[in-house]
């Protein structure tokens, strides 16, 4: 963990900011979380074991520093409350999400079979195409057989 703690930093010094003790611990929650969809709120309580004093203010503009820095992704699922992840290297897009309708249950995939597409859509429509998501809703195994 503190080797990506020591690449945010990096990041982060090199847009003029430094990795204040409460920006680690949001993303020492997000790295403890991994493949977890956190909302704010959530890295909030969690944060604030390690920093008692800690504003729910300070944990979202962290977390907007973050995604514009391309260290966090910023995921809307369809309810009021943005959700957030890590984002390992920078990516663009590393995976896609199937999300129950039920419990609420979010569920990464890796297999990106829209590179195609987006190539073929940028061809046709002159179009720099520099990210997708793709989202799947229904219902989780455990909800499809507790009806």
């Amino acid at each position: 963990m503190q080797s990506k703690i020591t690449r945010i930093e990096e990041k982060l010094r090199e847009q003029d900011f430094r990795l204040t003790p409460q920006r680690q611990a949001v993303m020492e929650i997000l790295l403890s979380n991994t493949g977890e969809h956190l909302n704010a709120e959530e890295i909030f309580q969690a944060a604030r074991e390690k920093f008692p004093d800690l504003g729910l203010a300070t944990v979202y503009r962290t977390l907007e520093l973050l995604v514009e820095l391309g260290v966090v992704h910023k995921l809307q699922f369809n309810e009021d409350c943005s959700r957030y992840e890590y984002n390992p290297d920078g990516d663009k897009h590393s995976h896609h999400h199937l999300i129950c309708l039920k419990c609420g249950e979010i569920t990464e995939f890796d297999e990106d079979l829209l590179d195609e597409l987006e190539r073929k859509i940028a061809q046709q429509n002159n179009f720099a195409v520099t990210d997708h998501s793709l989202r799947f809703y229904g219902y989780c195994a455990k909800c499809r057989h507790s009806k």
